[in-house]
């Protein structure tokens, strides 16, 4: 069984920086891709950044030139800067971690972009 934990989220003004963590313990074989998504209220959960096991990363065309994805496989986690944060980034956050044929999902982390 594989546990993620998330850190890092918060209020921040708009412009403003943030970076999440999520954590990945218990039986991990091999890690395979690693992504963020999120969800605005009343809204679906999309799709914000991946990661692969070789570092090659995608993002959502919202996000892309603010948002850097990044992976420290010796500490199995998975990271989101985010930068020039904007009301509209205000979201739960979630990380996803794919692993052997499966996939688990953070707890989530809430991000809020307010003045």
């Amino acid at each position: 069984q594989v546990q993620l934990v998330e850190s890092g989220g918060g209020l921040v003004q708009p412009g403003g920086s943030l970076k999440l963590s999520c954590a990945a313990s218990g039986s991990i074989f091999r890690i395979n891709t690693m992504a963020w998504y999120r969800q605005a209220p009343g809204k679906e959960r999309d799709l914000v950044a991946t990661i692969t096991s070789d570092s090659m990363t995608q993002y959502a065309g919202s996000v892309a030139g603010r948002f850097t994805i990044s992976r420290d496989n010796a500490k199995n986690t998975v990271y989101l800067q985010m930068n020039s944060l904007k009301p509209e980034d205000t979201a739960v956050y979630y990380c996803r971690v794919y692993y052997t044929s499966t996939s688990v999902w953070g707890q989530g982390t809430q991000v809020t972009v307010s003045s």
